[in-house]
């Protein structure tokens, strides 16, 4: 690099997991190494406005809309949209790049869409040959619907397992059809797997290539990862898990073939259950948590990667990107 890098780094949204993308982009601004990024922050509104960073490119008014934000955009070298869930991480803000001609750290529209559906990306992955939960897709026309149970309910695209219930009886099904409702219009019903949660993040390395990091287990005492275990620090992450060289094997050649068959780009993360008969995918993750505290950065902590040096390597695997 001939100097610092601008990096503009897009948090809030207009969705349930909008205080969570604003911990992830204040993190990502903090820990950005000064010698090679300057940071230039955007956030959007509940309401969709932008707010850009006044005191380095907007004079003294704040941008309070797109155009005003494109002119953020476009005098930036690269952007980092850490937005998850709709309107960001399901390829919106890439979209929105691409067709501004700017470089765009992290996956491609495409892979944003597939795999933020949790739907498609159950066909896609069962189409290259990774197993997930029978599972079956309902809308409100379907109500009411039988009750097959246990079962977990999920929105087809909402992050952070918000609207995410497991289901045990009948007379609780509805109630969280019609919770998950509220946060999609299409809602996933699937069979519970019983197996050990273990998640794998995938990085496009511009100094190794691209590869795994090590494994992360996710331990509960008692019921389902939820949005309240998630940040409740009830859960007990443990890094790198007891594998097996199989399973650990299975486990990344099975990330790296729904990663690829998706086409993702950057780093994802590929959540699974790992049962006597192998890894079966629950989801993947275009845009995870990005604090220092969140998943993907520990895993790779764990192997000696730092996070600032995490987001570099992030930044640098960016298609298009000079410098």
């Amino acid at each position: 690099m001939s100097g610092p890098l601008w990096v503009a780094v897009i948090g809030g949204g207009q969705n349930c997991e909008r205080e969570v993308s604003l911990a992830s982009a204040a993190s990502v601004r903090a820990a950005l190494d000064p010698a090679r990024y300057v940071a230039v922050p955007l956030t959007i509104r509940p309401d969709g406005r932008w707010l850009g960073p006044a005191e380095q490119l907007l004079g003294d008014t704040p941008a309070t809309g797109l155009a005003a934000a494109l002119g953020v955009l476009a005098g930036c070298d690269v952007v980092l949209p850490v937005v998850h869930g709709p309107r960001g991480e399901d390829g919106a803000l890439a979209a929105l790049c691409e067709l501004a001609g700017i470089p765009c750290a992290g996956s491609p529209m495409r892979a944003g869409a597939l795999a933020m559906d949790k739907w498609v990306t159950k066909l896609v992955a069962e189409a290259v040959g990774v197993p997930t939960a029978p599972g079956r897709l309902l809308t409100s026309a379907d109500l009411p619907a039988v009750f097959t149970g246990p079962v977990v309910v999920k929105p087809v695209a909402a992050g952070s397992s918000f609207g995410v219930r497991l289901v045990e009886t009948a007379a609780d099904f509805e109630p969280a059809l019609r919770a998950a409702l509220e946060l999609d219009d299409r809602v996933l019903v699937e069979q519970v797997i019983h197996g050990r949660e273990i998640d794998v993040a995938v990085l496009d390395d511009p100094d190794f290539g691209r590869r795994t990091g090590p494994p992360l287990e996710i331990v509960l005492d008692d019921g389902l990862f939820d949005t309240t275990a998630k940040y409740d620090g009830s859960a007990t992450f443990r890094i790198p898990p007891q594998l097996t060289e199989k399973e650990s094997g299975e486990l990344s050649q099975a990330a790296l073939r729904v990663y690829d068959a998706l086409g993702c780009h950057g780093v994802a993360r590929v959540d699974f259950f790992l049962t006597p008969d192998g890894p079966v995918l629950n989801e993947v993750n275009t845009m995870p948590g990005m604090t220092a505290a969140s998943q993907v950065p520990k895993m790779f902590g764990a192997e000696g990667l730092g996070y600032s040096e995490f987001l570099d390597r992030l930044i640098r695997a960016t298609p298009g990107l000079l410098g």
